[in-house]
């Protein structure tokens, strides 16, 4: 620690200019606290519109696995198989 006009300031690490992956920032900010790198922050602005819902359903395992499972062979994701499914009992 150093001592600097009556405060006592914590020694850090170097803030990278640049992260090579995602992964090697989510070690960094693992490791180190974003309080102690406050004064190198910028502000942001920005609006987001959000158009879009997620309903959260429980679902029993032995039902999910098998929609998985067909989500896989028809080469699709789980969600696209469980909205076409729900779209049809819809109409």
């Amino acid at each position: 620690m150093q001592k600097g006009r009556g405060k006592i300031t914590k020694e850090r690490d170097q803030l990278p200019e640049m992260f090579s992956t995602i992964s090697e920032a989510g070690d960094f900010w693992d490791n180190h606290d974003s309080a102690d790198y406050e004064d190198m922050m910028e502000d942001a602005e920005f609006e987001i519109d959000i158009k879009r819902r997620a309903c959260l359903v429980p679902v029993a395992n032995n039902i999910i696995n098998g929609i998985r499972k067909k989500a896989k062979a028809e080469g699709i994701s789980t969600e696209t198989l469980v909205n076409i499914l729900f779209q049809k009992e819809a109409n």
